[in-house]
């Protein structure tokens, strides 16, 4: 923070189809961390962005995904960071708390909650909608959503497709229950993808939820309440 002589790092994992731009540069999360005090780090993950494509689904496991964050933190020479994830990059940095947790010291899961645990409907569909060699034929109304995302941010859709049908692994009740650190878990009141927050906070022993007012999965992201919240809480737990 200013003035403390160094920043405290939090290391930002971004969500399916989207890359560490669209993600928390565009949105102003690195501007608004930075002016905060903090070292922002963002990364494009496997299969996204400017990073390696894989199409062998068996890559893309949110355990390898975690282990990807955790080495950079290793490269960078960062013992220990906040790790904040959005939708699938709060799924893995739940299995980064609990394959490395001495790496991480605090969590914000933005734009997954109780989805987390439950999976919150079916997304094979979605995997269809990227391979599908023409786009306005798409009739499943999330397949076409992330279809249409994916176009726009020019992603491997093949790449993509391999990644969702892996990287979806759920954790049981009792694994989130071993998430010791303390977690802000952040919902749009309009999300129909991630899940209720409050009910995912409930069974972590150190969580609070948030909840933000009317915003869905996509627009959630960059809402000037949410930021405000990760602020706050992160001024309340420092590393």
């Amino acid at each position: 923070m200013p003035g403390s002589g160094r920043a405290e790092p939090i290391l930002l994992i971004h969500g399916f189809a989207s890359s560490h731009i669209v993600n928390w540069v565009s949105p102003g999360w690195v501007k608004t961390l930075t002016e905060a005090g903090y070292r922002a780090i963002a990364f494009d993950n496997r299969g996204h962005g400017l990073s390696s494509k894989s199409y062998d689904p068996a890559d893309y496991t949110a355990e390898k995904m975690a282990g990807d964050a955790a080495a950079l933190l290793d490269h960078l020479g960062i013992a220990r960071a906040h790790v904040m994830g959005y939708s699938m990059g709060a799924r893995i940095a739940a299995f980064m708390a609990l394959v490395t947790p001495e790496k991480v010291a605090t969590l914000v899961f933005g734009g997954l909650g109780y989805g987390m645990v439950d999976g919150v409907g079916d997304w094979d569909p979605i995997a269809e909608a990227l391979l599908a060699p023409e786009a306005d034929k798409i009739t499943h109304r999330r397949g076409k959503s992330f279809r249409a995302f994916a176009d726009l941010t020019r992603s491997d859709r093949k790449a993509l497709a391999a990644c969702i049908s892996t990287s979806r692994g759920l954790l049981t009740e009792a694994e989130v229950g071993r998430i010791m650190q303390p977690t802000l878990v952040a919902v749009g009141t309009t999300d129909d993808i991630a899940g209720a927050a409050a009910p995912l906070a409930d069974i972590m022993p150190n969580a609070e939820s948030f909840d933000i007012e009317g915003r869905d999965h996509m627009l959630a992201v960059g809402d000037g309440t949410f930021k405000k919240r990760v602020l706050e809480f992160l001024a309340d737990n420092p590393i």
